[in-house]
C-alpha cells in the first residue's frame, strides 16, 4: 500500500508561516504537518510515499530527502500550482495511481496516529473518512446510508442548515483500491480534467462516480477522534490546543478567556452563566430577526439606556448599558478617585482597573465576610468595592446588612461600588437588590454594577449595566463609552427578555436547586472541601492533590474544564471553583472527580 500527499499549494490563508515554505513544512507544537502525517504513515507498513510538490518544492524535497525512516519518497512536481488546483496535482501521479492500494491524505491535515490505522484496517476497499458536521468544519460535505455508503456530495450551493444533522464532512484521509484507482477514478479523472479544466478539486470526480453508484465509496464515520484541518492562522492556533502535550492543555484553554464553542467535546464549567436560560422561544424570537438584526446599527446611548429602565425600573438618565460588566468597570475607574477596599479572593477585574486597592484575605473557612469586616475595611479606605455574591467564594450579605452599609459610607462620604452580577442566583436574590430607583435615589454614593450576560445566560453577546443616582458620574461614563458600544442583537435581546419575567425567574429557581443538588454530590467527594454558595458556583478546597493538576487531569482525561484558583489573591491553600450547569452535566463532573479520587 502506498501513501498519496497532495502538498503543491501555496497556502496563502496562512499568511508569514508559509511565506517562505509549504503548508506541509508548518510546525505545530514545534513538529511539521508532514513528519506527523509521514510518521503514522511509515508506522502502518506503507511501502511507498508519493508526495506531490510544486511552491517551496526544493525545501520540502531537501527537508524530507528521498526516503523517510526507510520508505522511499517519489516526488511529483506540479509546477503550475499558481494556476491550476488539486486535481491537476492528482493527474499528475495518476501513473503511481494505478500501481497499488492507496491512501490520499492532504498535507494541511493534523490527525491522531489511530485514524490512519482505522482506515486502513476497515473492511471497506473504498472508504472515506468522515465526521460528523460541526460548525468550526469547511470544505466537503457529505451524507450517507445506513449501509456507510456516500449518497450525496452536497455543493456549496445545495447546502442546507436546515439539514446540518445529516451532514458528515470529510476528513479527507481516503483509502483506494487500485482496481478502483485502474478502472474507475483514474479515467473519470483524466475526462473530468479534460472537460472542465485543470482548476477544479479531486473531489468533484468522486462527487460524479458516487451519482452514478452509490455503492462505490464507503464511509468511516468517526467517533470522537481528534483531527484538524489548518487553512489559517486560527486554525493552526487551535491545532496548537488540541494536540498540545497533556500538561499544557488546561493552561492553553485557559489563557483564551472563552470561545470554547470551537470545542464541542469540551463541558465548561468555568464561566459563570446561567444554564437554565434564555429559554428556546426567546431564541427563536431572535432567529427570526437574526438577519435584520445583523445588517443594522444598534441604537445610541439614549435608547440603550431607556431599555435599561424598562428592564430594571431605573430612570434612564441613572443608568448605563454596556459591552460586559468589564467595560463599566473600566470606565468607572477613571472617574472614582481614591483607594478602594476590596475583599479577596474576588473578580480580578477589579483589582486589574483600580490603581489604588486595598485587597485584604479574609482569614475565615470559605473566607466569609459580613457587615461588620466591611465597616472596618471602609475605615482605612475612600471607598468600597463589594461583589454580591463574591466571586469565587460565593459568599453572600444579606440586603439589610447592605443598607446599613451604604448608611455607614453614606454617612462618611464614602462610596460603594456593588456589583450584583450572582445576586440573582441567591435563595433570595429578587428581594435583596439594590437596583432600583428607590434605593439608587436614597445613596447617592451608591454605584451598581450587574453583568446581564451572566445572569440571562448570554454571556457571547456581552451586556452590562451600572446605575447611580449621581448623575454627573452616569453622564461622564456615557460620554466615555462608543456611541455603538453594544451591537443590534445584544440591544434586540435587552428589548424582549422582560417578555419572559416569569421564565427567567423560574430559570433562578432551577439553579438553586441545581447548586444545592451539586453541593450535597460534592460533599462525597473525600479530597474536596466545598463551600456554601450563594451564586451559580461552588468554590472548595482541595485537599492532598495539587489544584491545577487536578483541572489538568479533568481536562485531559474527561474535557471538563474548570477554574484551578490557586495563587488567586496570594492565597496559600489550593482552591476550585466549578460552575453549576444543569443535572446531566454536573452529574458527569461529579463521577470525573470521583473517579479522579
Amino acid at each position: 500500500m502506498q501513501l498519496l500527499i497532495p502538498a503543491a499549494g501555496m497556502g496563502k490563508r496562512l499568511g508569514s508561516e508559509t511565506h517562505d515554505k509549504t503548508k506541509a513544512m508548518v510546525k505545530v507544537n514545534g513538529k511539521t504537518l508532514i513528519e506527523r502525517c509521514l510518521d503514522s504513515a511509515v508506522a502502518h507498513m506503507i511501502d511507498r510515499i508519493i508526495l506531490i510538490v510544486g511552491y517551496e518544492k526544493e525545501k520540502l524535497k531537501s527537508f524530507l530527502g528521498d526516503s523517510y525512516k526507510g520508505v522511499d519518497i517519489v516526488y511529483v512536481e506540479n509546477n503550475d500550482y499558481e494556476t491550476t488546483n488539486n486535481i491537476y496535482s492528482i493527474f499528475l501521479a495518476k501513473d503511481y495511481l494505478v500501481e497499488d492500494d492507496t491512501i490520499l491524505i492532504e498535507s494541511d491535515l493534523i490527525f491522531e496516529p489511530k485514524l490512519l490505522q482505522m482506515v486502513i484496517q476497515n473492511k471497506f476497499e473504498n472508504l472515506a473518512l468522515v465526521d460528523k458536521y460541526k460548525p468550526w468544519m469547511d470544505g466537503t460535505v457529505v451524507k450517507i446510508n445506513d449501509d456507510f455508503s456516500i449518497s450525496h456530495f452536497i455543493s456549496k450551493a445545495d447546502f442546507d442548515y436546515n439539514n446540518v444533522h445529516e451532514y458528515y464532512k470529510t476528513v479527507n484521509i481516503y483509502k483506494f483500491s487500485k482496481s478502483f484507482l485502474s478502472s474507475i477514478y483514474v479515467p473519470f479523472l483524466e475526462a473530468y480534467a479534460k472537460a472542465m479544466g485543470n482548476n477544479e478539486y479531486y473531489e468533484q470526480v468522486l462527487k460524479v462516480i458516487v451519482n452514478l453508484d452509490t455503492r462505490t465509496l464507503k464511509a468511516l464515520p468517526l467517533d470522537g477522534e481528534v483531527w484538524y484541518e489548518v487553512d489559517d492562522a486560527q486554525d493552526l492556533d487551535n491545532a496548537s490546543l488540541l494536540f498540545a502535550e497533556p500538561n499544557e492543555r488546561y493552561k492553553l484553554l485557559s489563557r483564551r478567556y472563552g470561545g470554547y464553542w470551537r470545542f464541542d467535546e469540551l463541558k465548561d464549567f468555568c464561566y459563570l452563566v446561567n444554564p437554565f436560560f434564555p429559554p428556546e422561544s426567546l431564541n427563536n424570537e431572535i432567529k427570526y430577526s437574526l438577519n435584520k438584526l445583523m445588517q443594522s446599527y444598534p441604537s445610541g446611548e439614549k435608547v440603550q439606556a431607556m431599555l435599561g429602565e424598562k428592564l430594571f425600573g431605573v430612570p434612564e438618565r441613572q443608568i448605563v448599558v454596556g459591552n460586559g460588566a468589564a467595560e463599566l468597570i473600566d470606565k468607572v475607574t477613571g472617574i472614582l478617585n481614591g483607594r478602594f477596599g476590596l475583599y479577596g479572593p474576588t473578580f480580578e477585574e477589579y483589582t486589574a482597573r483600580f490603581n489604588n486597592i486595598d485587597l485584604r484575605v479574609p482569614d475565615t473557612v470559605g473566607f466569609r465576610y459580613g457587615k461588620d469586616d466591611v465597616f472596618a475595611l471602609a475605615e482605612d479606605n475612600d471607598g468600597v468595592i463589594l461583589i454580591n455574591p463574591d466571586n469565587p467564594s460565593g459568599n453572600f450579605i444579606p440586603y439589610e446588612d447592605i443598607i446599613a452599609i451604604l448608611e455607614h459610607l453614606h454617612s462618611a462620604g464614602k462610596h460603594l461600588i456593588l456589583d450584583e452580577s450572582f445576586l440573582d442566583f441567591a435563595e433570595d436574590g429578587f428581594n435583596s437588590s439594590v437596583l432600583n430607583a428607590a434605593d439608587l435615589e436614597r445613596f447617592p454614593n451608591l454605584v451598581v454594577i450587574k453583568s446581564i450576560g451572566k445572569s440571562y445566560g448570554v454571556g457571547g453577546l456581552r451586556l452590562g449595566v451600572l446605575a447611580s443616582s449621581n448623575i454627573d458620574l452616569v453622564k461622564q461614563i456615557k460620554s466615555n463609552v462608543p456611541i455603538w458600544n453594544i451591537n443590534s442583537v445584544a440591544e434586540f435581546y435587552l428589548q424582549i427578555i422582560g417578555k419572559y419575567t416569569a421564565q427567567y425567574q423560574e430559570s433562578c429557581e432551577k439553579l438553586i436547586q441545581a447548586r444545592n443538588a451539586l453541593l450535597r454530590d460534592m460533599r462525597e467527594i473525600s479530597y474536596l472541601e466545598p463551600y456554601e454558595s450563594q451564586a451559580n458556583y461552588i468554590l472548595c478546597k482541595v485537599l492532598d492533590k495539587n489544584s491545577l493538576q487536578l483541572a489538568t487531569d479533568l481536562c485531559n482525561k474527561y474535557s471538563i474544564l474548570i477554574k484551578d484558583c490557586s495563587g488567586k489573591a496570594n492565597i496559600q491553600d489550593q482552591y476550585i471553583r466549578v460552575a453549576v450547569r444543569d443535572t446531566r452535566d454536573n452529574e458527569a463532573l461529579v463521577n470525573s472527580l470521583k473517579a479522579l479520587a
